[in-house]
């Protein structure tokens, strides 16, 4: 597999790029165990577990067409035979059909924008029809999810070339861009008041700012738009700025002040995909190119520090080719989620408080042995995938 960045990959660190292609390489090997061909769709997750004797099998849990569009999404750049052995025989294009045909029973925002991208990426006939049960769900002058909004604007986007969408388009753009404060680069949890509580309305996670960024440098890349490049670029540049010392992705941010509310969990997916793909479409746009971060990040899978031995060396691995997934997430382990709601708490009245005891007390050297599909999906896309430049 070859394809710009993973070139470039190799000209900055050849043993980096090796392991992008074992991770691509186990995308593939991992998703049609994550397939469920009658009712063609894919599970929600797969969760490892220990049986009397001290084996481990992994168990699959629910479904979710989300994660199935999002596969999709990532699929339709590998070649055509390798796609019909992800998707129960069929290609990225007609299981992007399947998807469409259902949309009148969904009811998520999101999920219906995902398809919706997925559909104007693969060129369904049908687009005009996931685009407008998008506008359905998509109530005007209600608050939605970040995540959700950053969605929308990036379906839209990719469907400009084939529908008559701008209005649509400046409409999502301009909601995305007055959710944050001016003053501030970063991007809250939702779009207006009235989805969060008060208590935590600052803290943003890292997909309420990796999602915004990526939609918003593929609006620049689409048509020419700077103010939201600028967003973009500034975005990225204070997550990049606050990137762990051994190149964590932190999860929880304080979307007032630009700053790390909780760093833990530490995900799988924002090292080797989410980041990756967010960085990549920005720098194709014409921003800053974060090459450097995004290798940083990547070499956590194999070095992750929280795990780390005597020698140095993880005293359990991330990457499970024997399973055919990536482990989830590190994380502390603390009952109820306990650092993350007092830190939560803490910094609503005092951004900069840190409660260093917590970190002493609950140390994040815990493995959530779950692998879900979107993170393969959005692993193939950032690696495969590209914007003209």
């Amino acid at each position: 597999m070859t394809t710009t960045r993973l070139e470039a990959l190799a000209r900055e660190d050849l043993p980096l790029r090796a392991l992008a292609g074992r991770l691509l390489s186990l995308a593939e090997a991992g998703l049609p165990a994550m397939y469920l061909p009658g009712a063609e769709t894919f599970v929600f997750t797969r969760v490892g577990t220990a049986a009397p004797d001290g084996t481990r099998r992994l168990e699959p849990r629910g479904t979710s067409t989300r994660y199935a569009a999002i596969t999709a999404l990532g699929a339709r750049f590998l070649p055509e035979d390798r796609q019909r052995a992800l998707f129960g025989g069929h290609t990225a294009e007609q299981f992007a059909g399947l998807l469409v045909e259902r949309l009148p029973g969904v009811a998520n925002l999101g999920d219906a924008a995902l398809i919706a991208w997925a559909a104007a990426e693969t060129g369904h006939p049908k687009l005009s029809d996931a685009l407008d049960r998008v506008a359905a769900l998509d109530v005007p002058g209600q608050p939605q999810y970040t995540v959700e909004a950053a969605w929308v604007l990036s379906a839209l986007v990719a469907a400009r070339a084939a529908v008559d969408v701008e209005d649509r388009l400046a409409a999502a753009r301009d909601r995305l861009l007055a959710a944050k404060a001016a003053d501030n680069p970063l991007f809250p949890h939702a779009t207006g008041p009235g989805l969060v509580p008060g208590y935590r309305s600052h803290v943003a996670c890292f997909a309420d700012q990796t999602y915004p960024l990526q939609a918003l440098a593929r609006l620049h890349a689409s048509g020419g738009d700077p103010e939201a490049l600028a967003a973009a670029d500034a975005c990225a540049a204070r997550i990049c700025a606050l990137q762990g010392d051994g190149g964590q992705w932190w999860w929880h941010y304080d979307a007032r002040h630009g700053a790390v509310v909780e760093g833990y969990p530490v995900y799988s997916v924002h090292q080797h995909a989410m980041a990756p793909t967010a960085l990549f479409d920005l720098a194709d746009a014409g921003g800053t190119d974060f090459g450097a971060e995004i290798r940083r990040g990547l070499r956590w899978m194999t070095e992750v520090p929280e795990l780390a031995g005597p020698t140095g060396t993880p005293r359990e691995p991330m990457i499970r080719e024997d399973f055919g997934v990536t482990w989830r997430k590190v994380y502390r382990g603390d009952p109820m989620k306990a650092v993350r709601a007092a830190r939560g708490l803490t910094t609503r009245v005092a951004p900069r408080a840190r409660l260093a005891p917590l970190d002493r007390l609950f140390r994040p050297a815990s493995v959530d042995r779950e692998c879900r599909p979107y993170e393969f999906g959005w692993m193939l896309f950032a690696w495969l995938g590209g914007l003209p430049r």
